[in-house]
């Protein structure tokens, strides 16, 4: 690319130019972007600014927080409360919906994040990120409540990430393709280094976790043992895997050259449907991934279709290279 332009100027272009976001759509999503900044500025201080380690607490699905996940908690809720855009905020840190002050005013769409996605990584200097979604208030309704979240994927206004690495880049979509923006710490702000990001339909890469799989179902062992197999098995081909343990980051590699990333049901807990949060993590990355060109199912259905029935239900996660994921889904469903 050679036009670099800014987040403003691109969202500004998609308000007024192409119609595909409106006005408050567009401030909510710059004031994420800021948030993100901030995050960035305590993820890179690291040890210097005393923010590693654990901060002696759980959060609602009992995991040790770290303090990291609680400072990037409270500074999404900061950011975004007072700016007129929002009626409420759902967090994967908070057991319950936090509904905008009165003190403030209360606008249309509600948002929903994972604060910070990879906390295992964090003490280890591995990139972690923030993945968020934003859906719009059902019209007609009272107040605001749980229930106005539960909306399926397809829903969504917008959905994106920041991720913290050796840069910081935010991957965005408005329904309107993928671009990302690298934050240029001189000027302090997003500017645009990639527009239609597309995913390969084809890929030699995979992404899971492969200690687990004594516990997987027979149709995810399947497609594993013959990715193994290689260029002397049935798929004719070798393959390489890559996992990070931090869902941005191997989302972002995929959206970058492609690959398939799993994090399947497991025998372990039967009764879940699987490890990923449907509302903070799997939907907004579903949408990016198709977006792209990929596909994201929870090995049997689209995941953007399914209808959530709680704030922090689970679901397992096939995304990336259409013809991988359209595999892996026909043996779960064959």
């Amino acid at each position: 690319m050679t036009r670099r332009i800014s987040l403003t100027q691109y969202l500004i272009e998609q308000q007024r130019q192409h119609g595909h976001i409106p006005q408050e759509l567009r401030l909510l999503i710059e004031v994420v972007a800021r948030a993100c900044k901030r995050i960035a500025i305590s993820v890179n201080k690291g040890a210097l600014g005393e923010v590693l380690g654990t901060a002696g607490s759980e959060n609602v699905q009992g995991e040790v927080q770290k303090k990291l996940d609680i400072i990037a908690n409270e500074v999404l809720i900061e950011a975004n409360e007072w700016g007129g855009h929002l009626a409420a905020m759902a967090s994967e840190e908070m057991e319950g919906i936090y509904v905008v002050p009165n003190r403030f005013p209360q606008g249309e769409y509600l948002l929903m994040f994972d604060p910070l996605d990879g906390s295992s990584n964090i003490d280890v200097n591995v990139s972690i990120g923030t993945i968020f979604s934003v859906l719009k208030k059902p019209e007609g309704s009272a107040g605001v409540s749980e229930a106005d979240f539960l909306q399926p994927g397809t829903q969504q206004a917008a959905a994106g990430y920041c991720v913290y690495g050796p840069q910081t880049t935010l991957v965005l979509t408005v329904g309107d393709g993928v671009v990302m923006f690298t934050l240029d710490r001189e000027q302090g702000s997003f500017v645009l280094t990639e527009d239609e990001v597309k995913i390969p339909e084809d890929t030699k890469e995979f992404a899971i976790n492969m200690s687990n799989m004594r516990h997987w179902d027979a149709p995810m062992k399947r497609y594993i043992d013959e990715c193994l197999e290689g260029s002397t098995g049935v798929r004719g081909k070798d393959f390489n895997m890559r996992w990070i343990a931090s869902m941005v980051a191997d989302v972002h590699r995929i959206l970058t050259r492609g690959g398939v990333f799993m994090y399947p049901w497991d025998k372990r807990e039967p009764n879940k449907a699987g490890k990923l949060r449907l509302m903070y993590e799997a939907n907004p990355m579903a949408f990016l991934v198709e977006q792209a060109g990929g596909a994201a199912t929870n090995a049997r259905q689209r995941i953007m279709e399914m209808q959530p029935t709680q704030l922090h239900e689970r679901v397992a996660v096939v995304l990336g290279s259409k013809n991988e994921v359209e595999r892996v889904t026909a043996y779960h469903l064959g």
